[in-house]
């Protein structure tokens, strides 16, 4: 086979619908939309989640549960992840996210104590847990909330 010879898999590829090319075509004078009504107007046609006049189901299902608006969303790293870092690193939540141990800055990162450190870190971040604080000051680094 070369370049030249390759064609499209049978039935794959559609001619687009000319309509309203005249008669001839099979799609002339309405264009396939038939006679009158809703749906053959432009613009025509029932917004989504239109029943018809019937209550739609959206809104015949129960509201449930509440949405926090005020709610604080955390970047959750674990301690283990940390040992990336040479020795006596300064760990800053700018240096996570450079280094792509974050994807984003939410409000805030938290180390949480998840794994062992094996390196002496300066780790500053908004929150810690107590496994994580415990694990930090064990390895001989400090936790600094920001």
């Amino acid at each position: 086979m070369k370049l030249h010879e390759l064609k499209p898999a049978e039935g794959s590829r559609h001619a687009r619908k000319r309509v309203g090319r005249g008669y001839g075509s099979g799609l002339g004078k309405t264009s396939g939309r038939g006679q009158k009504g809703q749906k053959a107007r432009s613009g025509g046609g029932v917004r989504p989640g239109f029943e018809g006049g019937q209550m739609p189901l959206i809104q015949r299902l129960p509201k449930r549960g509440f949405k926090n608006p005020t709610r604080k969303e955390y970047a959750i790293v674990n301690v283990e992840t940390l040992n990336r870092f040479a020795e006596g690193t300064e760990v800053t939540p700018e240096l996570l996210l450079a280094e792509r141990v974050i994807r984003k800055l939410n409000d805030g990162v938290k180390i949480l104590g998840n794994g062992k450190l094996e390196r002496k870190l300066t780790v500053k971040a908004h929150k810690f847990s107590d496994s994580a604080k415990q694990a930090i000051e064990s390895a001989g680094g400090t936790a600094e909330v920001i």
